[in-house]
């Protein structure tokens, strides 16, 4: 299988400034962020006879666990323009961890399209899909898909989320305790995740 990686505009990408500084344990210094060597912001690949790409979100690099080889990735997160969580600084390292490719197979599920990424939460995916977790299944609770020229494709990566410290992800403050992805995460694999596959029909042409 031909392999190829791109890193996007953004793979050494900084969030803005912080008035709050960090002392750079958390792969952060005032909010400017340390992208680890190797890793970067979007992959691309030729998968089963056809071009797709994953990536980019915010805050999110990866590289291969084998440089021959992207069905095992590791990756970093962190908390970009705060983006994530409210209470920890800008440009903090949230998690660290793993993204397995799977594809899901084909079901009566309609995918939506009309925002770049579209969510189906667990009790809604098919049983079908959420077999296809790796184990242990129960930190690998988030799917997210790659896409082509045409959109979101079936072929993705379920990812483990494990925390680097204790913080609270409520989308840097946007969202509340009722809702599915509000939750207080502790050190250590976040079993607490929104358990969601999501479909991701690519950037915009141009980013």
């Amino acid at each position: 299988m031909i392999l190829l990686l791109i890193c996007a505009c953004t793979a050494v990408m900084s969030g803005c400034r912080s008035d709050q500084e960090a002392d750079g344990s958390d792969g952060s210094s005032g909010g400017v962020v340390t992208v680890p060597h190797g890793y970067m912001a979007r992959l691309e690949q030729v998968h089963d006879g056809r071009m797709i790409g994953f990536g980019p979100f915010v805050g999110y690099y990866f590289r291969p666990e084998d440089p021959r080889d992207l069905s095992r990735l590791r990756f970093v997160c962190f908390n970009e323009n705060r983006f994530y969580s409210s209470d920890m600084p800008d440009g903090a390292k949230l998690y660290e961890g793993t993204a397995v490719r799977a594809t899901l197979p084909r079901a009566d599920v309609a995918i939506a399209t009309q925002e770049r990424i579209n969510p189906v939460f667990f009790q809604e995916a098919p049983e079908a899909w959420r077999n296809t977790r790796p184990d242990p299944q129960d930190e690998f609770v988030h799917f997210h898909s790659c896409y082509n020229a045409a959109g979101p494709v079936h072929t993705g990566y379920w990812i483990r989320h494990v925390a680097v410290s204790d913080f609270t992800y409520d989308m840097g403050g946007r969202v509340g305790k009722k809702s599915p992805l509000y939750h207080r995460v502790r050190k250590g694999p976040d079993r607490d995740f929104a358990r969601i596959v999501e479909f991701d029909r690519g950037p915009e042409k141009g980013n």
